[in-house]
C-alpha cells in the first residue's frame, strides 16, 4: 500500500502543473488537453479548481490510505475525470487523440489500482476484513474453546463492518458467542 501512496502523490504532482496551466498559461493547456476548442480565460481557470479538487483528493487519500470514504472519493474522482474526458473526445470532439490517450494512462491505471484495491478493502469487509477471522454465530466456537483467556477477534454485528471485540471462549457454547466485550472502536 506504500506504493500506492507515492503513486498518487507523483498523479498529483502531475495534476499540479494542470492547475498551473489552467491559471497561468491557458494556452498551453488548449494544446496538452483541449486542442480542438477555443477556450477563455475562464475556462482555464474552472479546469483550474477542478483540477486543483483532484489534486488535493489525490495527496489526501496518499496520507489516509486506510479512510475507506476518502479513497473511495479519489477512486470516484478518477472515473469522472476519465468520463469527462471520454465525452469531450467521443460527444463534443474538443481533444485530439493523442491528448486523450495521456490522459487515459493515468485514468486506466487508477481506476484499476484503486478498483482492485476497494474491492478488497470495502466490498470483502461485507464478509469480514481481509486477514483478519470472520466470526459469525456458525463459527464462533472454533476460536479458541480450550483457552480461559479472552482471545482478541473480530466480529461483526449486524450489517456493519467488523469491530475490534474481546470474546470470551467460556461464552462460546454450542457455536454462539453469547457475550463479547467491544474495544477499540473506530468509526
Amino acid at each position: 500500500m506504500k506504493a500506492l501512496g507515492w503513486w498518487l502523490m507523483l498523479v498529483g504532482s502531475l495534476r499540479l502543473a494542470s492547475v498551473w496551466f489552467g491559471f497561468v498559461d491557458i494556452w498551453a493547456l488548449r494544446l496538452a488537453v483541449f486542442s480542438k476548442a477555443t477556450m477563455t480565460e475562464v475556462h482555464g481557470r474552472t479546469f483550474g479548481v477542478w483540477t486543483l479538487l483532484t489534486c488535493t483528493l489525490c495527496f489526501l487519500c496518499a496520507f489516509n490510505l486506510d479512510n475507506k470514504p476518502l479513497y473511495l472519493a479519489t477512486f470516484l474522482s478518477f472515473i469522472y475525470a476519465f468520463g469527462h474526458f471520454l465525452t469531450e473526445y467521443l460527444i463534443y470532439q474538443t481533444m485530439a487523440v493523442a491528448n486523450l490517450t495521456t490522459v487515459s494512462i493515468f485514468a486506466a491505471q487508477a481506476i484499476l489500482v484503486l478498483g482492485l484495491l476497494l474491492h478488497s478493502l470495502v466490498w470483502c469487509a461485507y464478509c469480514g476484513i481481509p486477514g483478519y477471522k470472520y466470526i459469525n454465530s456458525v463459527d464462533a466456537y472454533s476460536v479458541e474453546c480450550a483457552s480461559k483467556e479472552p482471545s482478541k477477534a473480530f466480529m461483526k454485528l449486524g450489517c456493519y463492518f467488523a469491530f475490534d471485540a474481546l470474546v470470551f471462549p467460556a461464552d462460546l457454547g454450542e457455536g454462539f458467542a453469547t457475550r463479547f466485550q467491544l474495544s477499540n472502536l473506530d468509526f
